[in-house]
């Protein structure tokens, strides 16, 4: 019998296991840390030998392939012992692919934007009553649904982690909604490694395959040439009229598909910002693909609602909104956010840096920042690039000093942004603590 051994117990490691013992594999899954509780008693329901605490060589080179977590990094010890012995090594969406069946993948990644926009596809397909699930690195593992619910369509969110160990997995409508400098430091601090991984989201598309693309990223726009798809290109873009794909002209969003053309006003969405307006584009052309409806796709995009921590506004206080962006963990990302401000703002920063150039930022900082609260461990490379620009920058160390700090300085009429360019780690569980804090905290004003 095959011997599958898993690392990780995350919802992509236990998705994967599930998936494994359903299809007959010897499955092992090996955390070194804490399983928790909830994944425990699946592994245990099912039936799956697990360890946690420590990698027991002995229960993992014995493996006929390896499924890694792609929280996991290539230069891990144990993962270079598994390169070294040979044992195939790849990732849950890679290992789901297998098993799909006759279902189609949409494929969404990119550095900002790739959780509204598949959130934003998947309820489309609501609307439109499309038998479809929200899965990858959002919601559910693809490789649980696969194994549990499978649909006619997985609407699936991708990093570039899960890309980093596909072979074979391809999906069918593939979106690539941009590419900036993130996750530096997974990539021996090399953009091209970075766009090389993004790039695999086309890897094995083949002709009849679609890909849609931002054609006002200089970076795609660049690489293109290199990684040549061979699916048909439906780009979306702010700046020209294009045959197929879909534009932005005289505040109207046109999407063109075949022989079929449509448009809405870009002032009847429900999620603001030129960048909402490109994912927008991105998933209506998406839309068109799956045969839907112009009609659902209006009555959708006019009903969606923002996630959370995703410029989730929290309360206005004494004339000041206090907005939870804590899903922003680049600085691209910020830039949106600030892009989106037409107010003064007070900026909450810091995290763990992932190589960030705040450089991106100065104009925008310049123009709206009229003070910086920074919320981490180490604040060092924000006061090196923001002192002088900003007239005051204040160092906090937990989520309720920075919000006393942020209420003290914010006047009416101003907005308080929690949008912090920086992973969350060196204070909080993930971003989404840091958010739920945020919010705590402002409540609690």
């Amino acid at each position: 019998m095959k011997r599958i051994v898993i690392l990780g117990s995350g919802e992509s490691g236990t998705g994967a296991a599930i998936l494994a013992k359903r299809n007959g594999f010897d499955v092992f899954v090996s955390d070194r840390g804490k399983i928790a509780d909830a994944y425990k008693a699946e592994l245990a329901a099912f039936e799956i030998d697990f360890e946690e605490g420590e990698h027991t060589e002995s229960k993992i080179l014995n493996a006929s392939e390896i499924i890694k977590s792609p929280g996991i990094p290539e230069k891990s010890p144990l993962i270079k012992q598994l390169r070294a012995a040979g044992i195939p090594i790849i990732s849950e969406i890679e290992f789901a692919y297998r098993y799909k069946g006759d279902s189609k993948i949409v494929g969404i990644t990119g550095s900002n934007g790739k959780s509204t926009t598949t959130s934003l596809l998947y309820h489309i397909c609501q609307v439109a009553g499309i038998d479809s699930a929200l899965v990858g690195n959002i919601g559910y593992s693809i490789a649980r649904q696969v194994a549990l619910d499978p649909k006619e369509y997985y609407i699936t969110e991708i990093s570039s982690f899960q890309l980093d160990d596909i072979v074979d997995f391809k999906a069918d409508i593939a979106i690539l909604l941009n590419i900036t400098e993130d996750h530096l430091d997974r990539y021996d601090y090399k953009f091209e490694n970075y766009i090389a991984s993004k790039f695999k989201i086309v890897k094995n598309q083949k002709e009849d395959d679609y890909f849609i693309y931002n054609e006002d990223d200089p970076v795609i726009v660049k690489y293109m040439k290199q990684y040549l798809p061979h699916s048909i290109l439906l780009p979306f873009t702010m700046k020209n009229e294009v045959r197929q794909g879909a534009y932005i002209k005289d505040e109207k969003m046109l999407i063109k598909f075949k022989e079929e053309q449509w448009n809405m006003n870009v002032n009847d969405f429900t999620i603001i910002g030129k960048h909402n307006q490109s994912n927008s584009m991105a998933a209506g052309i998406a839309a068109s693909v799956m045969n839907i409806r112009s009609d659902k796709t209006r009555d959708a995009v006019t009903t969606f609602s923002a996630l959370e921590h995703r410029l989730q506004k929290v309360l206005t206080i004494k004339g000041v909104d206090y907005i939870n962006d804590s899903k922003s963990t680049n600085v691209n990302s910020t830039w949106f956010a600030l892009e989106c401000i037409d107010k003064k703002v007070v900026l909450i920063l810091g995290g763990v840096d992932k190589g960030n150039d705040y450089s991106i930022l100065d104009e925008l900082v310049e123009e709206k920042v009229k003070a910086i609260v920074c919320l981490g461990v180490d604040n060092s490379l924000i006061h090196d690039h923001f002192d002088g620009m900003v007239d005051t920058i204040v160092d906090t160390s937990n989520m309720d000093d920075c919000i006393k700090a942020c209420y003290s300085l914010a006047e009416q009429g101003d907005v308080v942004l929690l949008s912090p360019s920086c992973a969350s780690f060196d204070l909080f569980k993930n971003f989404e603590d840091r958010g739920e804090q945020f919010i705590a905290a402002v409540k609690g004003l």
